[in-house]
Order: structure tokens, then C-alpha cells, then sequence
């Protein structure tokens, strides 16, 4: 699929191959691998120890969000870099992820850096070779992963980012998952992205960083790594209220957006 945008043309594709015969090494490549986190003791050293084991061979970095229990000791003992969020906020997604990311591409030189959440209880180290490998064989810029989900997961995507999406910003409501938590890029990439202004620092984030790279006309692609398990499903799957503030947050940032880029008005659109 082709979506023109801003007067650049950019080949954002949905791949659901499963073959895992290529050869792709990396060997010249620096690939650093972030994980925000907060309060995630059960998960943190099996995340950790998994992404080791990827054949790119990446350093590892936590951004600690104040945890109140032991991720961080943990992470560290695991083998992990471990940085704290800058500012001790709630909701700090964005901010943690703007740390992990200059830590990783101007204090550490990552060619490529990426991230994963941290809570996730069945993490494959083939999530990273498929994210970098689509960099890399695909010459884009961000890779984006997608996978299947319980049926009464993922409520804010459904209920917010992709119809408000399909809005908006219309090119770019085929990304089945645009609030993915693994997101793989160049570091060309994401030393622009850390340059634009006004990045949200909560959960408005990661649909900010798929907006704006498509508007800055940067070649994405979204990747199929299979089943997500993640132990937050647990905290908000009886009761979706609990989602409300990460509602809240992506829906005004992609608000902001559709202003920045001169397309509120299309919401006139919409018969109500």
C-alpha cells in the first residue's frame, strides 16, 4: 500500500510471513533494546534474559519508572543498563521511552534501537530478529510488530486510535495495531523524531511516533510476531474503566496532530 502524505511517498506495508529461512546477521550493527518499565518484578529478568539471546546480540536497557518493588535491583542483577525516568510522573510512557532512546542512540551510538514491553510473559528473542531483519531487508525505517489478541483486548485501539485514526489520518488505519509497544527503528529515525516538539510524555506516545513518521515521510512496516501474553491484560480485562487516562491521552494526541497537520477540519466529515 501506498499512502502520499505531506508531498512524500511512503511504502507502509502489513507482513504476516512466518519463514524464518533468511540470513540476515547484523554483524556491523549496534542494536539496543528498551524496555520501559514500572513495577514489572515477575516478568523483568525473563524479558531481559530472552532479548539476550537474539543473534543481533543487543545491549539492553530498562528505563525505571520509580518502581516501588524490585524491577529495577532485578534488572540490573540480569544484566541490564538501568536508567531512571526523568520526571516522576504517571502516566510517563513517553518520557521513559525519550530517555531509553537517548541513552541509547547519543550516549551508546545504536545503529538501531527498539522497544519491547516489559510485562509480556511469552517474549521471543525472534520478535527482535523480525523486527531488525524488516529494517533490514526491507531498507525502512521503522518496523512496528503486531500479533494476535485476546478478544476483549486491546479496547483502546479499537475504540480510539483506529476510528479516530480512520478520521484523520485515513493512510494509515490499516496498521492493525497502532499503539504497539514494539517499535523497531534506525537511528537516523529517532534522532528526528527527538527533535520535534511537543511529544507527548504519557500514553499519547506511541501513536505520536506512527503519526509523525509518517508526516515526515519516514518507510514503515508492521510485522506479524504471533501471540502477545501480557500480564496488564490481567488488571483491566473484567473492567475497561481502567483504561480510561491512556483513552484519554491518545485521543488528544492524535487531536493535536490532526491539528498540527491542518486536518481537524475532516471530523466534519463524520455524519453524527
Amino acid at each position: 500500500m501506498t499512502a502520499i502524505v505531506s508531498q512524500n511517498v511512503i511504502d507502509i506495508t502489513a507482513d504476516s510471513d512466518n519463514n524464518d529461512n533468511s540470513v540476515v546477521t547484523g554483524q556491523d550493527l549496534k542494536v539496543v533494546t528498551i524496555f520501559p518499565t514500572k513495577n514489572e518484578e515477575s516478568t523483568i529478568e525473563n524479558v531481559i534474559n530472552v532479548a539476550s539471546t537474539s543473534k543481533f546480540n543487543p545491549e539492553v536497557i530498562v528505563v525505571d519508572a520509580y518502581s516501588s518493588d524490585s524491577t529495577a535491583d532485578l534488572a540490573k542483577k540480569a544484566g541490564a543498563i538501568v536508567i531512571q525516568q526523568p520526571e516522576q510522573i504517571f502516566p510517563g510512557k513517553g518520557n521513559a521511552m525519550k530517555a531509553g532512546l537517548r541513552e541509547a542512540v547519543r550516549n551508546r551510538s545504536a545503529d538501531i534501537a527498539l522497544f519491547l514491553d516489559a510485562d509480556i510473559s511469552n517474549l521471543s528473542s525472534k520478535w527482535i530478529d523480525k523486527l531488525v531483519e524488516a529494517l533490514i531487508q526491507n531498507n525502512c525505517d521503522m518496523s512496528r510488530g503486531f500479533y494476535q489478541r485476546q478478544p476483549r483486548d486491546a479496547a483502546v485501539t479499537k475504540l480510539i486510535a483506529r476510528p479516530m485514526l480512520n478520521i484523520f489520518f485515513p493512510e494509515l488505519t490499516h496498521f492493525e495495531q497502532p499503539l504497539s509497544g514494539e517499535v523497531c527503528a534506525r537511528r537516523q529515525m529517532w534522532e528526528r523524531l527527538l527533535d520535534v516538539q511537543g511529544s507527548p510524555d504519557g500514553w499519547g506516545i506511541d501513536i505520536w511516533f506512527l503519526i509523525e513518521t509518517a508526516m515526515l515521510g519516514y518507510h514503515g512496516k508492521e510485522v506479524f510476531l504471533g501471540s502477545k501474553n501480557h500480564t496488564s491484560y490481567e488488571d483491566y480485562k473484567e473492567d475497561v474503566v481502567k483504561l480510561s487516562k491512556m483513552a484519554e491521552q491518545v485521543e488528544i494526541t492524535i487531536i493535536r496532530e490532526a491539528i498540527k497537520y491542518g486536518r481537524i477540519h475532516l471530523q466534519g466529515n463524520v455524519k453524527v
